[in-house]
């Protein structure tokens, strides 16, 4: 009995030391994690400012009537492209034709009369001459004279409000655009106190786009606005995939929110298509200034750690060292390394995750003991034979 547990015993002893040696010559012999490779290049680097713009456009107009009157016809669909003086709708013109002609008849009238004023007037200052009136007749007539005249200057007067209020039944669109939806229909009794309007007419081409960027940007921005050339801008789909538009920057405001430390800005895009459509939201990309000749590396290639932002650099030996870099500006899925990495250096892209200073890799189509890459990962064994 005592024999057969001393034997376990043992046997337990020898199984553990197994065991260790084992675990051991397995973590000595970590395999080569596989990754791919890319050298850092020099090209020039656009510094965009982006932000998330509204389009607005630059005019938004109420039609609406400038008498009152019931509508008689409409001259315009739904969505269409108006012009400026185009003739939307018409009101009843009837009542305002007969205005018309009641005022020239009225000017007729006093006409008349002013005629027929100053015939006696030159008869009573004939008479006057040779003393056979009394002066103040002739003043009397005088001023009967001037009164007419006046009357027949507010007749004139008249006419003119009567052709303009006959004119104002056509209503036509102040602005080019495009008409929304109509707010009426024919045999609507319409008044110019009506909040709706006919139809809502909006400037489409050109447009803008507002958006709000961080006060600190703003010398920046400022100097490179003021240098004459403008600033070109770009307004992209919401996920910034595609360009909808380009256009140029216009003007910030005169001030900057003091709740959020952010200052208004105006893009203006020309429109002719209208991919820009009123009230939608674009993302705004503007460029500011272009970094000539930065060393750049694809953005995977850069890790973030409590030390900062690094990269790891492929050796002569398959192993990897850890480089602080310092980054800037980023475009088309590539970086601006500012300092901390030399144009040509070998940059690890892909499988960095559980890779330490001075770890073993292997590229892309390399077995275990190192053999070349074929196919699809030529690049990656290219970039190895000229690491650093």
């Amino acid at each position: 009995m005592a024999g057969a547990v001393i034997l376990g015993l043992v046997l337990t002893g020898l199984g553990a030391r197994w065991l260790s040696q084992r675990g051991g010559g397995e973590s000595r012999g970590r395999p080569a994690a596989a990754v791919n490779v890319e050298k850092a290049a020099r090209q020039d680097m656009p510094v965009s400012v982006t932000a998330l713009g509204t389009v607005q456009p630059i005019v938004t107009a109420t039609v609406r009537p400038q008498l009152s009157g019931v509508l008689f016809k409409l001259f315009f669909q739904e969505g269409q492209i108006v012009r400026q003086g185009q003739v939307l709708a018409q009101i009843d013109p009837r009542p305002y034709q007969l205005a018309l002609a009641q005022a020239r008849a009225n000017l007729a009238r006093d006409e008349a009369q002013l005629r027929s004023a100053r015939l006696d007037l030159t008869r009573y200052e004939t008479l006057l001459k040779q003393d056979s009136i009394a002066r103040q007749q002739v003043d009397t007539q005088r001023a009967t004279v001037g009164q007419l005249t006046g009357t027949v200057a507010a007749d004139r007067a008249a006419i003119g409000s009567a052709a303009l209020n006959l004119d104002y039944t056509a209503i036509k669109s102040p602005i080019t655009g495009r008409a929304g939806i109509r707010q009426v229909d024919i045999g609507n009794y319409l008044t110019p106190s009506d909040t709706n309007g006919i139809v809502v007419v909006t400037q489409v081409d050109p447009i803008d786009v507002s958006f709000a960027l961080p006060q600190v940007q703003l010398s920046q921005i400022g100097q490179a606005s003021g240098s004459g050339a403008g600033l070109p801008v770009e307004a992209r789909d919401q996920n910034s995939n595609g360009k909808i538009a380009s256009g140029r920057f216009l003007t910030f405001d005169n001030q900057v929110d003091s709740s959020t430390g952010t200052v208004k800005a105006k893009a203006r895009f020309d429109n002719p298509g209208s991919a820009l459509f009123p009230g939608g939201f674009v993302n705004i990309a503007m460029l500011v200034q272009t970094l000539h000749d930065a060393v750049t590396v694809p953005v995977s290639a850069v890790r973030h750690g409590t030390q900062g932002d690094f990269v790891f650099t492929l050796q002569h030996d398959s192993k990897v060292k850890l480089t602080p870099v310092k980054i800037g500006p980023s475009a088309n899925n590539r970086v601006a390394i500012l300092s901390g990495l030399a144009a040509g250096t070998t940059v690890v892209t892909e499988g960095a995750d559980g890779l330490e200073d001075g770890s073993a890799v292997r590229l892309p189509g390399a077995g275990k003991g190192g053999g070349g890459a074929t196919g699809s990962n030529k690049r990656g064994a290219s970039a190895k034979s000229g690491g650093n």
